[in-house]
């Protein structure tokens, strides 16, 4: 007779997702995905807030609306910034949550 125990190899994995930790309890260090110098974080969040979205929105209308063509472009009002750049903040939203999703199935699925 055989007196070894017999380990439920499901317990064993959710043993380990457990001691993992969530996906919500990570850090995140914005320095590892941007350029920013000690003691100049201040300065380098505003301008990646400001051109970013601004930066984005000028593609898209350029691409989407303009249709490609730069005398098309330059008949947009471009004076009009804070809707190009309400335009582009929403592009970058969307990519950066799609982004965040899918971090979290990868995150979920390593065991």
């Amino acid at each position: 007779m055989n007196n070894k125990m017999h380990v439920n190899p499901k317990k064993e994995k959710n043993s380990k997702r457990r001691k993992k930790g969530s996906f919500s309890s990570q850090t995140v260090n914005l320095q590892d995905y941007f350029f920013m110098p000690e003691g100049t974080e201040f300065f380098f969040y505003t301008f990646y807030f400001l051109t970013i979205p601004y930066i984005t929105g000028a593609i898209f209308l350029f691409f989407a609306v303009a249709g490609g063509d730069f005398a098309n472009f330059m008949l947009l009002d471009m004076a009009q910034a804070f809707v190009v750049w309400a335009i582009g903040y929403e592009i970058v939203a969307t990519v950066s949550l799609l982004w965040i999703l899918s971090l979290y199935i990868r995150y979920d699925n390593e065991v």
